[in-house]
């Protein structure tokens, strides 16, 4: 159950985030629900890369083979993943903030230019 766990806490966060976005009133609500549902991908990417008993993948003290590693590629995927989740929160932030300047609200269903 243990190897289990991690992608069952990465889908129980992920749909979290999901139902927090669907029923969002509030834009900015929504963007903090977006976030919510990119750190799901975190936890899933670690999941992925973890080995047990794995040490850093540094081999100028060790032989290459003689004890398990962690994938670097994963490490890098996660960091990019953080660096791109803050980018598109800032930006959907920052819309958000235009769209309350210019309509003064932040409520989607009060914006009558999205309206069909």
């Amino acid at each position: 159950m243990t190897h289990v766990l991690p992608y069952l806490v990465a889908a129980y966060v992920f749909l979290a985030g999901c139902y927090g976005l669907a029923t969002s009133r509030n834009l900015i609500h929504a963007v903090g629900c977006l976030a919510v549902c990119q750190s799901a991908t975190y936890v899933l990417l670690l999941a992925v890369g973890y080995r047990d008993g794995g040490t850093a993948p540094v081999f100028s003290d060790i032989r290459p083979g003689s004890r398990p590693v962690v994938d670097p590629v994963v490490q890098a995927l996660t960091l990019t993943d953080v660096v791109v989740g803050a980018t598109v929160t800032a930006l959907l932030l920052a819309l958000t903030v235009q769209i309350a300047k210019r309509h003064g609200t932040v409520d989607p269903d009060e914006l009558r230019e999205l309206r069909g």
